[in-house]
């Protein structure tokens, strides 16, 4: 990869971008391949994926996941619903993917995140609410399969370091 900045995007590229990205906040529960996004944005699948990179920063699946893990630890901290209930009400369609997924970018899996809230002091004093939402906003910096592929090989180099 260059080192070079990338040129500016066009102003009416970014509307559409952006399009797609507040239909993807307003129903992060609901599919969202590259194909339907690339339709709301009136643009080609590839260049709507690599646009959407290049202006916001991460991926728009990626972009997905961290929404849908977002709305999923609010409805953990603030509601008594299942954990089940929970899962599917924000777009997962598996309660072992949605574990997984959870428990790979928030480090935690989500009955220890419904647990740990419910003992903190639930008054957060002066901090405002938009700095509490940035600090609690998952970090997904890399595809949570290549963290998987990285904590396996992690694994496997000390177990064969173990052997003489």
């Amino acid at each position: 990869m260059s080192d070079l900045p990338l040129p500016p995007q066009d102003p009416e590229l970014l509307r559409r971008l952006l399009r797609a990205k507040d239909r993807m906040d307003a129903a992060s529960h609901e599919a969202w391949p590259v194909q339907r996004l690339a339709a709301v944005s009136d643009v080609s699948e590839a260049h709507f994926a690599r646009s959407f990179k290049q202006a916001f920063g991460t991926p728009p699946h990626r972009y997905l996941l961290t929404r849908r893990i977002e709305r999923a630890t609010a409805l953990l901290r603030e509601t008594e619903l299942p954990i089940t209930e929970i899962a599917f009400e924000t777009g997962w369609e598996s309660l072992g993917t949605f574990g997984r997924t959870f428990r790979d970018i928030t480090g935690e899996s989500p009955s220890t995140l419904r647990a740990r809230a419910r003992a903190a002091v639930q008054e957060p004093g002066r901090v405002p609410a938009c700095v509490l939402s940035a600090a609690h906003r998952p970090d997904l910096t890399i595809a949570v399969s290549e963290k998987r592929r990285r904590e396996a090989d992690a694994i496997n180099e000390s177990h064969d370091k173990e052997i003489p």
